[in-house]
């Protein structure tokens, strides 16, 4: 039996997390800015995608509508997925350190309105920042700042290897 006192306003013990507190994620510490990667003949050069700043707990990435619709004229779901996963997994990598890396291993995305035009902002901000994992919430907004897309992006942090 625990001696956690379990009634409204009791105090707590102060060496035991608040379950109602959710996991805090610390600032970020200062490091050197992050070298990105050649995006030469990848996904992000099709894509357009222009990666604004990176961080531990943050990115911020945008993309053009032109040249990413569906043949209905509407950004197409799929590069809206590929731009959260793009700025969830470059600040995880940001996170994972020198001699590190980071991959995905969960996305959903949910899309809340359509876009036809301009271009869209995505804003991957960290929840949480572990040893063997990093997970961040993404928004994707239009020129206007709706919302027009929402996802959750998990990645696995581990140790970088050699040419496979």
């Amino acid at each position: 039996m625990s001696d956690i006192p379990t009634a409204p306003g009791a105090p707590r013990d102060p060496v035991l997390p608040d379950p109602a507190v959710p996991d805090p994620v610390l600032p970020d510490p200062v490091l050197p800015d992050p070298v990105l990667p050649d995006s030469t003949g990848t996904l992000l050069e099709r894509l357009g995608i222009a990666v604004v700043s990176v961080s531990p707990s943050e990115c911020v990435a945008t993309m053009p509508v032109a040249g990413n619709t569906q043949p209905f004229g509407l950004l197409h779901g799929g590069a809206t997925a590929a731009l959260a996963e793009t700025v969830g997994s470059f600040a995880a990598h940001a996170h994972a350190g020198p001699g590190r890396a980071a991959v995905g291993l969960e996305l959903s995305i949910t899309h809340h309105r359509a876009v036809r035009a301009g271009v869209v902002t995505a804003r991957a901000s960290a929840v949480h920042l572990g040893r063997s994992t990093a997970s961040y919430l993404v928004e994707v907004v239009d020129e206007a700042d709706r919302r027009i897309s929402s996802a959750r992006l998990t990645c696995l942090v581990l140790a970088e290897s050699g040419p496979a």
